[in-house]
């Protein structure tokens, strides 16, 4: 349960983070995270930061400090995996990453000695696990989600090979990437620390492109080859473990290596699988009856819980069992099917309608942000001065009038059914070098 905190820097910094579509939930618990990973200065000159990637110019003129003094701070704050930064045109740019899949996980993606990582990660399985605010808010609020699982590439056969795209691919996201960072695996670390960890591979979490290129600057991952990167996913796919990354189709940031024990997204996924916290492939396992055993090999191995054992109906063996999946909870991902491999009894089929992805960061975030309620706060998003969150706060009025007088209409996971806004509701999309309407 959230409780209240105090009228501080800390406060001041979780209204911050909530400004964002990906927030975190007021708590106690979260107070302490922060108290560990930023100094009180530091929560308190964060907190005034934009939404959108900044320059240190920017933030010189929000901080009233010199701008050589302020890009001294920001390059501090990127040392310690609160800010990434990355080159824009010849121009060092800054962004303050969401608490998940942000800074939270890159404060244990290597072993520290500045932070007390055992308390760190009792706080984050408290404020994850027990308090469930956090997880509820982050993987099932709302239709646009954070992240996406990828499909299993050995279980695909021939044929729905073809159907496959290449952002849906492990493998030409690692190929397509300029930058590749590998680094401990943030879930099982945390696990590790409360004696839970599994015994999947550790150093097996991957980064890309930008924040790959932040990460790898201040040491936090290690960079590799793609042919390294390549038999990373190969040994991934060998121990059955899920593949889980941005929920983009341009640029994708990361790609996790996930167990059903440990992994956040794998638990989110068991735990709320009726408001599907995680886009799933294109395509479903479908079961042989026939020739399916009973074995329950796939039922151990799925990480969401989505195969089970009923009984096979054979009067001439009445304890004989088969599997049966529940398509409501499968995320798709084809570790079912290797599991499957002597009897071949499970293979992958195309699902009725394809999973609609977003085209990248910007879109997903538009997205999430209608959907949460907060659109207002990427259209102004440095909201220091008082009549910035004025107009914050009308627009976020408008926002949430009753459905029938929104521009837009209840399946909003179709923009072309979307009605045209005027050009005072457009953001600029830094990626794409146009405007989306929203």
């Amino acid at each position: 349960m959230a409780h209240a905190i105090g009228n501080s820097a800390y406060q001041r910094l979780t209204e911050r983070l909530n400004r964002f579509p990906q927030g975190a939930p007021p708590s106690e618990r979260l107070t302490k995270i922060l108290m560990i990973l930023f100094e009180t200065h530091e929560a308190e000159m964060v907190s005034l930061l934009p939404i959108r990637p900044f320059t240190a110019k920017r933030a010189a003129r929000i901080w009233k400090m010199p701008e050589k003094e302020a890009t001294k701070f920001l390059n501090r704050l990127a040392e310690k995996a609160l800010l990434v930064d990355f080159s824009v045109n010849g121009d060092v740019n800054y962004a303050l990453p969401p608490p998940m899949a942000g800074f939270f996980e890159f404060s244990l993606m290597r072993v520290r000695q500045d932070i007390d990582q055992k308390l760190l990660c009792e706080l984050f399985y408290e404020y994850l696990n027990v308090e469930e605010d956090f997880i509820r808010e982050l993987f099932a609020d709302g239709e646009t989600n954070l992240g996406r699982a990828f499909v299993n590439e050995p279980a695909l056969s021939e044929d729905n090979a073809l159907h496959v795209l290449d952002y849906e691919r492990a493998t030409e996201v690692i190929k397509g990437s300029p930058q590749r960072g590998i680094s401990m695996c943030y879930c099982r670390h945390k696990m590790s620390h409360m004696d839970r960890a599994c015994d999947a591979p550790m150093n097996i979490c991957m980064t890309f492109n930008t924040t790959a290129e932040s990460l790898i600057r201040y040491g936090h991952a290690r960079e590799v080859e793609v042919s390294e990167a390549m038999e990373l996913l190969a040994k991934a796919y060998e121990k059955n473990l899920v593949q889980f990354g941005e929920n983009v189709r341009q640029k994708v940031n990361f790609i996790c290596n996930c167990c059903g024990c440990c992994c956040e997204a794998m638990l989110a996924a068991r735990r709320f699988a009726v408001m599907h916290p995680v886009h799933t492939t294109n395509f479903l396992p479908v079961v042989d009856e026939a020739s399916c055993n009973g074995c329950g090999k796939c039922v151990n191995l799925c990480p969401v819980e989505a195969m089970t054992l009923v009984s096979a109906n054979d009067p001439d063996r009445p304890k004989k069992k088969r599997a049966r999946l529940d398509e409501s909870r499968c995320l798709g991902c084809g570790v079912c099917v290797r599991a499957c491999s002597k009897t071949d009894s499970i293979t992958l089929a195309s699902r009725p309608r394809r999973v609609i992805t977003p085209l990248n960061g910007t879109h997903r975030a538009v997205m999430m942000a209608i959907e949460r309620g907060k659109l207002q706060n990427l259209l102004i998003d440095n909201q220091v001065m008082w009549h910035h969150r004025a107009l914050a706060a009308v627009i976020g009025a408008i926002l949430r009038l009753p459905p029938s007088r929104k521009p837009w209409p209840k399946n909003r996971s179709n923009p072309a059914t979307w009605k045209p806004l005027s050009p005072a509701f457009r953001i600029d999309n830094p990626i794409a070098n146009k405007k989306i309407r929203v």
